[in-house]
């Protein structure tokens, strides 16, 4: 279970957080909800003892008993001992370094059969079978089939999986790791819906804790019953699920909006009471005193209104016209090492077309746009930028984001010379005040995917690449993120396994993987975006 009590965070100036307390207790799943930049990921970062030198808190905050942590950014080289996945996913139990130690006590066993030896391997193997190290593999494959990953790629080494095999992998290492409490940061982003279905339902017959941060709706739905709502400062507990939540926050939203305005109105009529009995008796004068402390009483009581969420609305630049073919890829392969990812992708682009790139995780998606971006070099093929094309391309983890400035300075200064032009910018994607002069680590992961569409617009690029641009974002982003690029007259080359944005985008053509055939888009395409 998790406990918090008083707890204030502050970050850059900002108060995310103000006297808060809280419990999520043993068996309770507990979804943490909030806009892109309400603190929620701080929150987490506080709550695992891992905040950043800009984050001050106060308080108390623990978790009691055992826990275990999906993150929202997976840890480059694993945790493992060694670089594999199997190692990585067996660390969760400790259990890489309980094979480790038993293969040596193993070897030293046979070399000299000294009681001593004999006891040290009898008690590692007892340790290694309570840990469930003999049925490790079985456990594995019931989890890698769950989430639909291929039982062997477990065993290769995990800086070669891609995006979606990562996300698969760390949620196999949380599952088998079986602590009594989890803490998940957004468990669905790169997941196709078979995975997400499985995934849900295992969340659903967890017997422990878990708290879910996440915009993924049917998980939240599904998989919780209890929300804290963290808004301004504030963090308000809602019994039930993410639907009941809504019917709830709307609700007390109304009254608290009734009670305000009645209590205005009350405090202007005593006000203009009070001063119309001033300069006058005695008498007169102190009942108006007695009124002006009715009113600061009331003042004082005053119902606090909850701020109304208001749609997103994003915009990029008109861009310079490019030449009607921006964009031709002819005979383009990919492999690593003996391994084939892509054989012969054969497709152009004309201006203002919108490609999805749809496909199971695996399948070369972001292979494929490294190529496009320049930052990979395909095995055999071209790739043709056409006339007049400045290319801009979104990662899938961000690393188009230079960490080691602030984000302000993250924003090309080319076009945009005054900080007041750059301020602006960051401030019509919702990055607004200090958060300026924050450092990247220190943002939220649907903060920082809205720096990198920032960065775009800063630079005027026709022709964008993006890689899964809506990971992180709150519904409303990841709708108007859609809408912007629809509106937007560059063209378009993106991955997405979110149905409501490529909804949104109104895709012309759809590139499918692996069959690498490139078509007109059609309505039974969107099937597969969450599909495969």
């Amino acid at each position: 279970m998790i406990v918090g009590s008083s707890l204030t965070i502050e970050i850059g100036g900002r108060r995310l957080l103000d006297d808060a307390s809280f419990v999520v207790g043993a068996g309770e799943k507990v979804g943490l909800v909030g806009r892109n930049g309400a603190g929620k990921s701080t929150f987490l970062s506080v709550l695992l003892g891992e905040p950043a030198t800009a984050v001050r808190s106060a308080g108390d905050i623990r978790i009691r008993g055992t826990w275990g942590h999906l993150p929202q950014v997976p840890e480059p080289h694993g945790l493992g001992l060694d670089a594999s996945a199997f190692s990585h996913v067996l660390s969760g139990r400790g259990l890489d370094v309980l094979d480790d130690a038993l293969g040596k006590a193993r070897t030293q066993m046979a070399k000299d059969p000294s009681t001593e030896n004999i006891a040290l391997f009898s008690d590692l193997e007892e340790q290694f079978r309570e840990n469930g190290g003999y049925e490790a593999e079985a456990t594995m494959a019931r989890l890698a089939d769950g989430l639909g990953l291929r039982q062997e790629l477990l065993f290769e080494d995990i800086e070669s999986l891609s995006g979606g095999q990562r996300r698969r992998v760390d949620l196999i290492r949380l599952l088998f790791q079986a602590p009594e409490t989890m803490i998940l940061d957004e468990p669905t982003n790169h997941l196709d819906r078979p995975a997400k279905a499985w995934l849900m339902e295992e969340l659903a017959t967890f017997p422990g804790a878990i708290l879910v941060v996440s915009h993924d709706l049917k998980l939240l739905d599904r998989s919780i019953d209890k929300v804290l709502h963290l808004a301004d400062g504030h963090l308000a507990e809602f019994k039930g699920t993410y639907s009941s939540y809504r019917v709830q926050l709307e609700a007390d939203t109304e009254r608290r909006e009734r009670a305000a305005e009645l209590e205005g109105k009350e405090i202007d009529r005593l006000s203009r009471l009070a001063d119309s009995m001033r300069g006058s008796t005695n008498r007169r004068a102190r009942i108006a005193k007695s009124l002006d402390k009715r009113v600061e009483r009331l003042e004082s009581g005053r119902t606090e209104v909850r701020r109304r969420e208001r749609a997103s609305t994003f915009t990029l630049p008109a861009p310079a016209r490019s030449g009607e073919v921006p964009l031709r890829v002819t005979g383009l392969s990919v492999r690593y090492d003996a391994a084939p990812v892509l054989s012969d992708v054969d497709f152009h682009c004309r201006r203002g077309d919108r490609v999805v790139v749809i496909g199971r995780n695996g399948a070369g998606k972001s292979s494929l746009l490294r190529c496009l971006a320049g930052v990979q070099e395909p095995t055999t093929g071209t790739v043709e930028p056409g006339i007049n094309v400045a290319l801009g391309y979104f990662a899938q983890e961000h690393e188009q984001v230079d960490l080691t400035v602030t984000v302000l300075d993250n924003i090309d200064d080319r076009i945009l010379t005054t900080e007041s032009e750059r301020r602006a910018l960051l401030g019509s994607f919702g990055l607004v005040g200090d958060v300026a002069h924050q450092m990247p680590r220190t943002l939220s992961g649907g903060e920082r995917a809205k720096l990198g569409l920032a960065m775009l617009a800063a630079g005027q690029a026709n022709l964008l690449i993006l890689d899964e641009p809506t990971n992180n974002l709150d519904p409303s982003s990841i709708e108007a993120v859609g809408q912007m690029l629809a509106e937007w007259p560059g063209t378009v080359v993106v991955v997405s396994h979110d149905r409501a944005f490529v909804e949104a985008l109104a895709p012309t053509h759809a590139l499918e993987l692996p069959a690498e055939t490139f078509t007109h888009w059609r309505d039974e395409h969107l099937d597969l975006v969450e599909m495969k």
